[in-house]
This record gives C-alpha cells, sequence and structure tokens, in this order.
C-alpha cells in the first residue's frame, strides 16, 4: 500500500455528521445507545451484534465505485465505530485506489462533494492520490470559482480533503484558505441550525 507522507495530527478534522439530500445515517440513535454498554444483557446484545451484520451487508453490497459506499464509509467513521468493519472498509478503499483515476472521470464533474470526500477517505486510509481532480473547478487564474460557495456540503467536505494535503500541493493550499474564507462568511446567513452548528464545529479547529 503507497502511504501518505503528511502527518495530519491536529490538522485532522472531525466534525458532527452533516444533513443533506447524500446517504442517511444508517445506524440510528437506538444503536448508539448501546454501542458502548458495558454490560448489556443477552437482548441487547443480540441486537448489537444484528445491526452489526446488516451494516456489513451493506458495505460488501453496496456497488464498488459508487457514492453510496463512501458516503455509507463516511458514516461509520464518523460514529466512530469503524473498528468493527476495518476489513470491509480496507478492502472498499483499496479497491478505489486501484481505479481512483477512472471514476474520477465517470464522476459527475460538478458534484464537489463527492470528489472531495474520496480524496479525503483514501488519503485518511494512508493512500496517496492526485490532487489535480480539484483543477476542474478553478478557474484561469488558477482560484477556486465563486459558485462554489452556494454548495455548503461541497465546500465542507473540500475544507475536510484540505486538512490531508502534503508539502508543495498548492491548490489544496488554496482550497484550505478559500474554504475557511467562504464558511466563515457563508455561516451566519446558513438557516439550517444543525448545517450551521456543523460548519461552526469544523472551523474552531
Amino acid at each position: 500500500m503507497e502511504l501518505c507522507t503528511q502527518t495530519v495530527g491536529a490538522d485532522k478534522v472531525i466534525i458532527t455528521r452533516r444533513s443533506g439530500n447524500h446517504h442517511p445515517t444508517i445506524w440510528g440513535d437506538h444503536f448508539l445507545a448501546y454501542a458502548d454498554l458495558p454490560e448489556a444483557n443477552e437482548g441487547e446484545e443480540k441486537q448489537h451484534e444484528d445491526v452489526k451484520e446488516e451494516v456489513r451487508k451493506m458495505l460488501v453490497m453496496a456497488p464498488s465505485k459508487s457514492l453510496q459506499k463512501l458516503d455509507l464509509i463516511n458514516t461509520i467513521q464518523r460514529l466512530g465505530v469503524a473498528y468493527h468493519f476495518e476489513h470491509e472498509i480496507e478492502e472498499s478503499l483499496s479497491y478505489m485506489y486501484t481505479c481512483y483515476e477512472e471514476w474520477i472521470g465517470e464522476v459527475d464533474g460538478n458534484d464537489l462533494y463527492a470528489i472531495a470526500l474520496c480524496f479525503r477517505l483514501l488519503r485518511q486510509q494512508g493512500y496517496y492520490v492526485s490532487c489535480d481532480a480539484f483543477r476542474k473547478f478553478t478557474d484561469d487564474q488558477g482560484n477556486f470559482k465563486k459558485e462554489l460557495v452556494n454548495d455548503v456540503h461541497g465546500m465542507m467536505s473540500l475544507y475536510e480533503a484540505a486538512q490531508f494535503r502534503v508539502h508543495g500541493e498548492e491548490i489544496m493550499d488554496e482550497a484550505l484558505n478559500f474554504t475557511v474564507t467562504q464558511l466563515k462568511l457563508i455561516l451566519p446567513k446558513l438557516s439550517n441550525s444543525q448545517l450551521a452548528e456543523q460548519v461552526s464545529n469544523a472551523l474552531k479547529f
């Protein structure tokens, strides 16, 4: 496995679950209530295992090159239960790494959220992938296009992807500066309180 040389340390940003029209959270609060229970009874333990197996099946059955699978992995990691599915996640991301360039060519070129999510998940897993995919979102001067500010989820995804930049990646440095500046300007105008909280929490780091 080709490793990303960047040390993310304190630069790594974890935010609360986002809302939006992408893959919904599949665990639900009910499972979370049992996730860290030290002494679950037999019924609770079985329910716990049933949910894990259900999610494991979802991971395996989701199309290999799909936003659905990436969203599912992202949700699992945000909930802090990825250790239950280390093999499935590694297998999925290893495959995505081998076909990253092909997938970038197939995905909707305007889907900043999807491209940034894939980039981040792969680098977070230790796979070095090129940041050239983000050039399609810049103008002739190399600046990120202003219309991207209308896609808050995409901006958040790009912001998180920029945390995994390595030395010399000017476009990712620009991505970080652009998203921080624009998200700060957007924040007071957000009518969605949950989304506003997510943006606010992310910008604290």
